[in-house]
């Protein structure tokens, strides 16, 4: 059983952010629900440009889960890149509505 490619799977079936959110509260503890959101909004304060050691000191942690973000982010085939830029598009788009 290949239990992160069928979960890949299931969670590409769901196209509601309020389904992905119900979803991901049922099947992770609240530690799991931190760590994956401090991740995330991590990595977009680096991709803002934030630096390193602001952001360890803003959340208290190490530099080492800040590097992994880092490395993740300079790859030019990073998924998780071109989605921060995607989300960033969206953002500003939002914001000319306003």
């Amino acid at each position: 059983m290949n239990t992160p490619f069928e979960l890949a799977q299931v969670l590409a079936r769901i196209d509601d952010p309020a389904l992905m959110a119900r979803f991901l509260e049922e099947i992770l503890t609240p530690s799991e629900k931190k760590d994956i959101s401090l991740r995330w909004q991590l990595l977009k304060d680096l991709h803002a440009g934030k630096t390193q050691r602001d952001i360890a000191a803003e959340y208290r942690i190490s530099l080492c889960k800040i590097t992994r973000g880092s490395k993740i982010l300079k790859d030019d085939k990073s998924v998780t890149r071109k989605l921060l830029q995607g989300h960033e598009k969206k953002g500003e788009k939002q914001n000319e509505k306003k």
